[in-house]
């Protein structure tokens, strides 16, 4: 391995928004920038192994957002919330999440790495692979639920719990990785080493998906938050406050 760029993940085409089509569109951009866009297009940004991580769990929390705005949905009117959908987040959760994200890059590279430092961060390894692993059951669970072609009245209230303690867990989870783990693993490594694990990750990402499997992740949970009725960002904006 060497400390070259990586030719394809690490690099971003600047002013592309593959993935993110759903969501906006170039007219949504102010003027100022998508004059920007288009004078850079082409012009290629390398992503660090960092904020690729973070970036991934960008995705899972999309995913939880669906988890946690379903939760309502489900025991106001079961029959109502579309299972194959449901379906589709859990199997994208896992593939992407527990078993690429979780297994390949941070249980495999980035957790030893820190236990060797002997330092407080180590003593977070334990709890994160805990919850890795009940998250798994959590998965299974929400397979088998949805996977039945429907929710009845007797799957709402459980799996609407379940949606609850996942999220809370995993947000929490997530917090800690990206303002306390990930920094530490970066600080353990040297710039030609943080290069060249960034190089692993993303043969790992080849190996498993074929190509780049974080465009993909972006375009499918896009496409799930439309059926859902999640995709327009605007109606999860905050009322305003009362008065003081």
């Amino acid at each position: 391995m060497t400390g070259r760029a990586s030719p394809h993940r690490r690099r971003l085409l600047s002013g592309s928004l593959a993935g993110f089509g759903v969501l906006l569109s170039a007219s949504s951009l102010t003027p100022t920038l998508a004059a920007d866009h288009s004078k850079k297009r082409g012009e290629e940004k390398e992503v660090g192994a960092v904020e690729d991580l973070m970036r991934e769990h960008g995705v899972l929390r999309r995913a939880l957002l669906i988890y946690i705005e379903t939760a309502p949905k489900l025991r106001a009117d079961p029959t109502g919330v579309d299972p194959g959908a449901i379906t589709r987040t859990a199997r994208l959760f896992r593939s992407f999440g527990e078993d690429y994200h979780e297994r390949m890059l941070e249980e495999a590279h980035i957790f030893p790495a820190l236990r060797k430092t002997k330092g407080p961060v180590a003593a977070y390894v334990d709890v994160l692979i805990a919850q890795h692993n009940r998250g798994r059951e959590i998965t299974d669970y929400i397979l088998s639920v949805s996977g039945k072609g429907g929710f009845g009245s007797g799957d709402a209230e459980p799996l609407a719990r379940v949606f609850e303690t996942f999220v809370r867990m995993y947000q929490n989870h997530a917090a800690r990785e990206d303002t306390i783990i990930f920094p530490a693993w970066k600080d353990a490594l040297s710039e030609q080493q943080l290069r060249e694990m960034g190089d692993r990750f993303e043969e790992i990402e080849r190996r498993t998906f074929g190509k780049d499997g974080f465009e993909d992740a972006v375009k499918e949970i896009a496409q799930i938050e439309q059926i859902l009725g999640f995709a327009d960002l605007a109606q999860f904006t905050a009322p305003p406050p009362p008065k003081a």
